[in-house]
C-alpha cells in the first residue's frame, strides 16, 4: 500500500508540474481527446483537476451539463504515465476562476475573467491508473543479465480509487 501511495503521489507531483493531459469525452460520437492543460489547486492528490476552455467549441458543447470523462497524461521525461477516469463538468467557480487565473490563460482571453466565452471545467478523477517507465539502457542490461522483466515491473504500478466527491 505505501509504494501505491508513493506512486499516487508521484503521479500528483509530476501532474502538477508538467500539466498538459489528452482529455476526452466518454460517449460522444467522434471519441477523440484533445490537448488541454490541467490546473491543481493545491497539490492535487484526490482532485478536482480544473480546465479553462472556450463555450463555443465542439468539446464544451458535447459536453452539456457533465458526463464521464478519462484523461491521459505523460510526464515529459516520460518516466511516468497516467490514466484518470471520471466525471467532468462544466464550473462557474468565480473564487477558482480568480486562484487559478494567470498570464497564460489570460493569453486566450481578450474579455480576461470576464470574457463570455471563458468556461472554467471540473474533473473529479474517481480512479487513477499509475505507470512508471524504466526503459532504455538501464532496462536493457538487466534483461541481458537474466532477470524477468516481469518480475522487475512489479511494484511499478498503480490503481488509485478516489472518494466520490462532491460539487
Amino acid at each position: 500500500m505505501d509504494r501505491e501511495r508513493e506512486l499516487g503521489e508521484r503521479f500528483w507531483r509530476a501532474l502538477k508540474s508538467d500539466r498538459t493531459v489528452m482529455l476526452g469525452l466518454a460517449g460522444v460520437e467522434d471519441g477523440h481527446s484533445q490537448p488541454m492543460t490541467a490546473q491543481l489547486d493545491g497539490d492535487g492528490g484526490d482532485g478536482p483537476v480544473w480546465f479553462f476552455s472556450a463555450r463555443d467549441t465542439d468539446f464544451v458543447r458535447q459536453l452539456g451539463t457533465g458526463r464521464r470523462a478519462v484523461a491521459h497524461f505523460a510526464a515529459r521525461d516520460h518516466q511516468l504515465f497516467g490514466s484518470l477516469d471520471g466525471t467532468l463538468t462544466p464550473s462557474n467557480d468565480r473564487a477558482m476562476i480568480e486562484r487559478l487565473w494567470n498570464p497564460f490563460v489570460a493569453a486566450w482571453y481578450e474579455g480576461g475573467k470576464d470574457d463570455p466565452k471563458l468556461q472554467l471545467l471540473r474533473f473529479d478523477p474517481e480512479r487513477v491508473q499509475v505507470w512508471l517507465n524504466e526503459r532504455g539502457v538501464f532496462a536493457a542490461v538487466k534483461l541481458l543479465l537474466g532477470r524477468d522483466p516481469k518480475k522487475e515491473y512489479a511494484g511499478k504500478t498503480a490503481d488509485l480509487d478516489l472518494p466520490p466527491r462532491t460539487a
